[in-house]
């Protein structure tokens, strides 16, 4: 067995069809595009979901749905995570900048501060927004819980 002897297994290559080379080839003239029209001519490209005439799929589904242009977004930070955070770095106020260097949000992110698990260390949050179970949670262990402006 030699690199040069390598050959692909029988039935898995097919020579391509050799078209407009004569009309003895009986694939000739036309160049099985038929005859006149736009798909018989050089460069011709048909539209990303062009049916050929017939109502496109896109076109024949109902649009739904909405989008709020006023929505805003904030990203969940849970009390439990405040807890990890405080005690790797041993703080005892955690601000957004804080959370952002952590990891727990990006640079553009609002954040809000979810109730989800559980806080024992009395920590001073000031967050762009907190959940009613997350307040009583952060007070409940000694703590403040301050919104943004």
């Amino acid at each position: 067995m030699k690199l040069e002897n390598i050959a692909p297994v029988k039935g898995a290559t097919k020579t391509s069809k050799r078209v407009g080379r004569g009309q003895g080839s009986g694939k000739g003239g036309t160049a099985t595009r038929g005859t006149k029209g736009a798909q018989a001519r050089a460069g011709y490209s048909h539209k990303i979901g062009f049916e050929g005439g017939q109502m496109p799929l896109q076109r024949r589904l109902p649009k739904f749905g909405f989008k709020n242009p006023t929505r805003v977004e904030y990203k969940a930070v849970n009390v439990a995570d405040l807890q990890a955070l405080a005690e790797a770095a041993s703080l005892k106020a955690i601000s957004v900048e804080d959370i952002r260097r952590a990891g727990l949000a990006s640079k553009n992110d609002l954040v809000k501060v979810l109730g989800n698990g559980e806080i024992t260390l009395a920590l001073n949050v000031t967050a762009d927004a907190f959940s009613a179970s997350a307040k009583a949670k952060i007070e409940a262990a000694g703590g403040s819980a301050v919104v943004t402006e």
